[in-house]
């Protein structure tokens, strides 16, 4: 009855077992896991934020498959903002970067076709991309002073269906950015092998220990796709509003605009109320962002701290995000290591084979949790680490 790409294992996992029953009986000390801005205590101006959803024009109905013009403007100035020119006729709006990830898929790539995709990264990409009916291709990052795309490995991934390449710039988790030296292969690697260049920037504002300029900005001798939206900018992920942004050679452009006005026209899917508003949270969104970046590394420097008294345990540059990739002894399963440190300690934190790092010497933490609660948990996490 039901079609094989939904043929997923549903079964709950022993991780996803053991976070439920924590939760149920009100366990979890301390969340490190956390990632939705809405539920860290940051000061929303809610006011504001609210008041421009109520709009005169949204009672009337005058679909653009790309978006409405004035909210396409505001994402155009966003990118002004960045040093990068995109015109307002090269965005289509849509309710989320993962529906922009589905537009792309249907455009480029016919069933069974395959993207590459780094590893590590975040693991919604397979169900985004199985549900399109797309082969996902892993190609290594590697660590080495800094993350760092194994461009040859890369090259060598790329087969009869490879359709496009896929690139999280800062990445999730590793927090890196792409360098401009691997930004230009990326660029003649795509272009010489006919291939489009998907890149999500969602954590592009939120710089730490790192700099990184968008893939909007300089040269485009590849069809590039740059995806980003408001769960991030703004830090409201209710709010379902993001865009893609086309960039690259004129006739394959123009081409790719075309057919995603097609896609787009089919679907419909951004409310006008919303398309309306997203200027004014656009403008409004410098504010969060500040407080964000504020929390990361007031909890970044209290986790250095930390970490001066148990040399076994490191953590990885930030240069961008909110997450922090911990190094710990390879010697237990970092599920099972994940689900005793919740048992143990109430200390909830992702395992690092959740973004397709080794399955043991890897642990992934949020830095957006309240300082109290983010130093209760790193402290939990150091004294049962090793019991």
């Amino acid at each position: 009855m039901f079609s094989r790409r939904t043929a997923w294992d549903i079964s709950e996992s022993p991780y996803a077992a053991a976070v439920r029953q924590a939760r149920s009986s009100d366990r979890i000390a301390a969340d490190l896991t956390l990632s939705n801005p809405t539920e860290c205590g940051f000061d929303y101006d809610a006011t504001s934020i609210l008041h421009a959803l109520i709009h005169a024009e949204a009672m009337g109905y005058d679909p653009d498959p790309r978006g409405i013009l004035s909210a396409r403007a505001a994402v155009s100035g966003y990118y002004a903002a960045h040093d990068a020119a995109v015109s307002a006729d090269n965005l289509i709006l849509t309710t989320s970067t993962s529906e922009a990830y589905s537009y792309l898929f249907r455009l480029l790539c016919d069933p069974g076709d395959e993207v590459l995709v780094p590893r590590p990264s975040y693991p919604l990409f397979d169900f985004l991309a199985g549900l399109d009916n797309v082969h996902l291709v892993p190609y290594p990052l590697f660590c080495d002073h800094g993350w760092h795309l194994d461009l040859a490995s890369l090259e060598a991934h790329i087969g009869e269906r490879t359709k496009a390449v896929m690139l999280v710039h800062p990445n999730n988790p590793t927090g890196h950015f792409a360098r401009d030296a691997e930004r230009a292969a990326l660029q003649q690697l795509c272009a010489r092998h006919g291939l489009a260049l998907i890149v999500d920037e969602v954590f592009l504002d939120y710089t730490i220990e790192g700099l990184g300029a968008s893939f909007t900005a300089g040269e485009h001798s590849a069809l590039t796709f740059v995806l980003s939206g408001m769960s991030k900018i703004a830090g409201l992920p209710q709010m379902k509003a993001a865009w893609l942004a086309v960039q690259g050679p004129t006739e394959l452009q123009r081409e790719a605009i075309a057919r995603l006005e097609v896609v787009a026209d089919t679907f419909l899917s951004l409310g006008t109320p919303t398309q309306l508003a997203l200027p004014v949270w656009l403008k409004s969104a410098k504010m969060i962002q500040a407080q964000i970046r504020q929390r990361v590394r007031r909890n970044l420097n209290q986790l250095d701290l930390l970490l001066e008294t148990t040399p076994e345990v490191s953590r990885l540059p930030v240069e961008a995000g909110w997450v922090v990739v911990l190094r710990i002894p390879a010697v237990e399963d970092d599920t099972a290591l994940a689900i005793r440190l919740l048992k143990e300690a109430g200390v909830l934190v992702h395992p690092g084979s959740f973004y397709g790092l080794p399955e043991k010497g890897w642990l992934v933490a949020s830095l957006l949790p309240a300082a109290p609660v983010f130093e209760q948990g790193i402290v939990g996490l150091m004294e049962n680490l090793f019991s």
